[in-house]
């Protein structure tokens, strides 16, 4: 079976860093298109970042070739250089010290790299870029909802 080649641009963001949260995807086949996004009532901007590109991987039926772009230099570097598979290796530690942030979507998104042939290509956030600039619409639009889940494994930082 012919390995089909898609192309997915991701965004998330905040309304205050934490607060409202929502992320947008559009994935591209061919001519097909979908658009994807969701809120939420309380979350981070890396969060919802993370969250963009496992949506749009979880949206795939059958193994793909996919381009991910995404305006986050967290996401694309944290795949790319290793560092998410490193923290993961070493029980979610950056280093001797720090917790990773956020292990419970890197852990979703490296099962989902797993399942498909992902590359990570950042490109600069507002820059017009047509489909980011998109993805930014969708999702300030869903952390601009009234309808906004709860993310369950949010945990604000201790003060």
């Amino acid at each position: 079976m012919e390995i089909k080649t898609v192309t997915i641009y991701t965004d998330g963001g905040c309304l205050g860093n934490p607060g409202p949260g929502g992320y947008g995807a559009v994935l591209k086949y061919g001519e097909k298109r979908k658009e994807l996004s969701g809120g939420f009532k309380l979350t981070t901007n890396n969060r919802m970042e993370l969250l963009a590109c496992i949506a749009g991987l979880e949206t795939l039926r059958y193994k793909c070739r996919v381009t991910l772009h995404s305006d986050s230099k967290y996401v694309v570097d944290g795949i790319e250089k290793g560092w998410a598979a490193r923290w993961k290796a070493n029980k979610w530690m950056r280093n001797k010290k720090d917790r990773a942030e956020n292990p419970d979507l890197w852990e979703r998104l490296l099962d989902l790299c797993k399942q498909h042939e992902v590359r990570f290509v950042w490109v600069k956030g507002h820059a017009g870029v047509p489909e980011n600039e998109r993805c930014d619409q969708l999702a300030t639009n869903a952390a601009s909802g009234s309808d906004l889940q709860a993310d369950k494994n949010y945990r604000p930082k201790a003060r």
